[in-house]
């Protein structure tokens, strides 16, 4: 005769084994890349104020780089509170449904860095700042040299990715 669990203890004992037999052939959970867009705001007026509107060149750049990522799934948008860089975002922010988050354009760009990778983790967000920030927080967020923007200098859009692994890659391009 063989020996035979009472029908009160089977179901239990089943619904166990059924429980951690799965868990032990599943994959572990899917890791995305976090990719960090970053542009200097577009062209602005020169009429000698700390906090310039865009020219009429600078708003059709924002409207193109709006188009160009209207199929990029952003989960951000970050702007210093300056007119030019909110002018420069609004349009991005707006096709995407997101308010634009402001950030201090004095913060250090390591500290920038480690917030947006510790709040956007496997996101896709397109930060805008200045000239004199950009650089120094693409620099922070792939740990490699980035190349300095001088003023005149609109249209360099710059990607960094980071890989579930950490390992981060830059892309230069214009817009």
């Amino acid at each position: 005769m063989k020996p035979t669990l009472p029908v009160r203890f089977a179901l239990p004992v089943l619904l166990a084994l059924a429980f951690l037999g799965g868990c032990a052939g599943a994959p572990p959970p899917a890791t995305k890349t976090t990719t960090f867009i970053l542009v200097r705001h577009a062209e602005k007026v020169a009429d000698g104020s700390k906090d310039p509107e865009l020219t009429p060149a600078g708003l059709t750049r924002a409207d193109a780089l709006a188009a160009r990522l209207a199929d990029v799934p952003l989960a951000a948008v970050y702007s210093t509170a300056y007119r030019r860089t909110q002018q420069t975002a609004a349009p991005t922010a707006r096709g995407h449904a997101l308010a634009v988050t402001a950030y201090d354009a004095k913060e250090p760009a390591a500290e920038l860095s480690s917030r947006l990778q510790r709040e956007h983790a496997g996101d896709t967000v397109l930060v805008v700042g200045h000239s004199n920030t950009i650089p120094g927080i693409a620099a922070a967020l792939c740990n490699c040299v980035v190349a300095e923007m001088s003023e005149t200098e609109y249209d360099r859009l710059t990607t960094v990715r980071i890989g579930a692994d950490g390992k981060a890659t830059l892309e230069e391009g214009r817009q």
